[in-house]
Order: C-alpha cells, then sequence, then structure tokens
C-alpha cells in the first residue's frame, strides 16, 4: 500500500497555482513509493480563490484525468504537511489511492441512503463531510447522516470564506442518475462515505482549558443558563473568571476572553474514565457567550442548554492546547506502532524538539486535518506553527486540511478544536 500524492501551492493567479499542484502530482505518481493511480482527489482551496472554484475543478479534472471523483471545500486558510496558508491565495490537492468499491462522493442530491447500503454491496463507515453552516437543523442532519454510517464516525468542518461557501462533491459512481452537475455546491452537506476496508484512525483535539469545576445545568430557558448546581449562573462565572462588574472596561475584555464548555450529563473521556478538572475531553464541546441577563442572574450561550447537562466555564489556553495536539498524534501513532514512541519522545516533542523518526510513517498512507480559523499559527506562535507541532509529533505524513468555522467529529458540532484523521495501511 503506497503514500497518497499531496500537491499545494500558492499564487496570485488560480492557474499558475493549479498548474504547480497538477506538476507535484505527476512527479510523485511517477516515484516507487506514492500511488500511481489514485481516483479520489481530496481539494481544498483557499476563500481568495472561491469565486473560480469552478474553474479550478474544471482544469484538476482535465489535467488529472485518472482522478474521477473529487470532494473538498474551501477556508479562510488551508493546510498540507507542515504548511499553513492563511488569508492568501492556495490550494492543496490529497489524491487517495482508495479501492473505488470501498467510498462514495454523496451530496444533497445525491444522498447516502439511509440505510448506508447503495444497492451495489457498498455500506457507509465513516465519512469525511463538508456541511454550510448556514443550513438550517444542520444538528439534526450530522446526526441523520451518522446513522446512515456504520459505526456512527464522521470527520470535517464547516468551510469558513467571505466569498462564498463553496464545496466540491464530484462523483463517477452512487445511485443511478445521481451525479452532481459541475461538482461545485453552494448550501448543504457533501462529502465523501468510506467502507470498512478503508481503516482510519481519528481524534479531536482541545483548544480550551476550563478555570473551574464542571457544573450541572439545573434551570435554563431559551439559550439562557439560569442555574448552575441550583446557584445562580452569572454568579458562578464572575466568581470563576475573577471579573469585576464594577470595572466595566475590564469586565468586557475579561467577558470576551471565557467561553462555556458542554456536554452530555454523564460525560466521559475516550478511555471510559470520568472527567476531571484542568482538561476537557472530545466529548466536550465549546461555546461562546452572548451575553448576560443581570436581572436574572443567568448568562447566554450560543447554544440552547438542557437541564442536566454540564458545563464548565473556559479560556483558549495555548500551552494546553499544544500539549493536546502532541498528544493525539501520539496516540496515532502508538496505535500504529506502540513500542516506537516513548515518554522520552513525548517530552521531547513538548519542548519543540524531534523524535528521531522511529514511528515508521510508511504505516500511515494520508491525513486530513481540520482546525479552526481561530487557531492555526499565529495561535501557537508563528507562521504554520500549528501545523509544523503535527508534523514533529505524527511524522512526514502527507496531509491536507483547511481551517474551519467550525469542526465535526462524529455527530458533534465543535469549536476552537482540531480534528486529525489518518488513513493507514
Amino acid at each position: 500500500m503506497r503514500r497518497f500524492p499531496l500537491a499545494h501551492a500558492t499564487h496570485p493567479q488560480w492557474r499558475m497555482a493549479a498548474a504547480l499542484v497538477v506538476a507535484q502530482l505527476h512527479a510523485q505518481m511517477a516515484l516507487p513509493g506514492y500511488a500511481a493511480d489514485p481516483p479520489l482527489g481530496l481539494l481544498y482551496i483557499t476563500d481568495r480563490y472561491a469565486p473560480h472554484a469552478q474553474d479550478i475543478l474544471d482544469y484538476l479534472s482535465d489535467e488529472l484525468p485518472g482522478i474521477r471523483d473529487w470532494v473538498g471545500t474551501v477556508g479562510v486558510g488551508i493546510c498540507a504537511t507542515g504548511v499553513e496558508y492563511v488569508d492568501e491565495p492556495a490550494m492543496a490537492v490529497l489524491a487517495c489511492d482508495l479501492p473505488p468499491e470501498q467510498y462514495r462522493v454523496f451530496s444533497g442530491v445525491a444522498p447516502l441512503p439511509a440505510s448506508g447500503h447503495d444497492g451495489a454491496g457498498f455500506q457507509a463507515h465513516t465519512a469525511l463531510v463538508h456541511a454550510d453552516g448556514a443550513t438550517p437543523d444542520l444538528a439534526e442532519l450530522l446526526t441523520d447522516l451518522a446513522d446512515r454510517t456504520r459505526t456512527g464516525y464522521l470527520f470535517g468542518g464547516l468551510p469558513s470564506s467571505r466569498w462564498g461557501a463553496v464545496q466540491f462533491a464530484r462523483g463517477d459512481r452512487g445511485q443511478p442518475g445521481q451525479r452532481v452537475a459541475g461538482g461545485v455546491l453552494d448550501g448543504g452537506l457533501s462529502g465523501v462515505a468510506f467502507g470498512p476496508q478503508v481503516e482510519v484512525f481519528s481524534r479531536v483535539t482541545q483548544g480550551a482549558q476550563p478555570i473551574g469545576p464542571t457544573h450541572t445545568i439545573t434551570r435554563a430557558e431559551s439559550n439562557v443558563v439560569l442555574e448552575l448546581d441550583r446557584q445562580p449562573a452569572l454568579d458562578l462565572l464572575l466568581a470563576e473568571a475573577g471579573i469585576d462588574l464594577g470595572q466595566p472596561q475590564v469586565a468586557v475584555g475579561r467577558l470576551r476572553e471565557v467561553l462555556v464548555g458542554l456536554s452530555g450529563p454523564m460525560a466521559r473521556h475516550a478511555d471510559g474514565m470520568p472527567q476531571v478538572r484542568g482538561q476537557f475531553g472530545d466529548e466536550v464541546e465549546v461555546r461562546h457567550i452572548i451575553g448576560l441577563d443581570p436581572a436574572r442572574r443567568g448568562v447566554a450561550i450560543a447554544h440552547r442548554p438542557e437541564e442536566g447537562m454540564r458545563l464548565a466555564f473556559c479560556e483558549r489556553h495555548v500551552a494546553a492546547a499544544r500539549a493536546d495536539l502532541v498528544r493525539i498524534c501520539t496516540e496515532i501513532r502508538e496505535e500504529l506502532e506502540p513500542e516506537a514512541v516513548g515518554l522520552d519522545a513525548v517530552s521531547s516533542l513538548l519542548a519543540g524538539g524531534t523524535d528521531g523518526g522511529t514511528a515508521a510513517p510508511w504505516r500511515m498512507r494520508g491525513a486530513v486535518y481540520v482546525s479552526c480559523s481561530g487557531r492555526g499559527g499565529p495561535h501557537f506562535g508563528g507562521d504554520s506553527a500549528e501545523l509544523q507541532i503535527v508534523r514533529r509529533a505524527l511524522g512526514d505524513v502527507p496531509l491536507v486540511g483547511f481551517f474551519a468555522g467550525g469542526e465535526i467529529a462524529r455527530h458533534h458540532l465543535y469549536g476552537y478544536t482540531g480534528v486529525l484523521t489518518v488513513f493507514v495501511a
């Protein structure tokens, strides 16, 4: 099983960038360690190219006829192995060498069947999904899509763009008559579902850290949390965040830094251990505080909370985000080859060093990384810093992705997170 060819480029003119991408892919496909005829292309473009999305897809399809199916979207930034392109014109392509009978491109006009079976023997197990954040009932649609896969696992994100949240979904196979004209969509959900022979490892990394204990929501109305542990929610927020409303300017600045982490009533880590103070598991969804209700001592959040849910006030924390990013990369490598990664390697990675390169990256064929548009290099300390952390911790794996307006894992919609998914042999 060979590695997936990867290409990325930036140029003020989309045609020049696309030509560079095509040249890189042809060169890699000729190398013995890379797939020579991959049929599926993952295409991500920055929003500077959004007005030219159809032209880009048509050009790449003509120049790379072996890639018959295309999936992707747009972001204010995109990424590839070790590099980030943010607020500049750029594109990236990962050419996936997968059996054609083991994946299906889907969209609103060519959806996955409710059973996950397409009538031709294909059974959806997992899916890469791109979803317009303005889509009505998006949470319910993600749950429905997850139910159409055997594992219930989705990964992907919401497009982020100032010039159109376009999606790419062009497929040669599917239900009779289901072919998306042009392959460029606006709105709804699209992506590619994978069958049981496409094995992936996926992890969620959190970018926020709790500043106090986890509470139970004991009273809520609409999007306002009124009581936590039967105490006024606003009073607990002010106490835990150290906010003094007698100093309005300082208070407003601090409130902008505080978020809420929400989870179900019995939230637990993926390893089955209860959540502990000082860290978030991947069951936690981070949301903004959008207002205060002094009359009722409530806190309004960008979510419709329910009584019994768990809530912790939190804030973005660079050191915690860096450590958690290293953790998920290390967990994936340990699952692939446990003896290759030790405590010394993890300590070195946290310190910004390298690991000695013993993790057998040949077992990883390619990867997709979807990170929040509020993260990226500047948040981690410099240009491409986030993707450099991934590269040092995971290895030199062909990787592509984008900076999203929301991240998807399982049927959940996250914020301030990263979702890393690796295709393995």
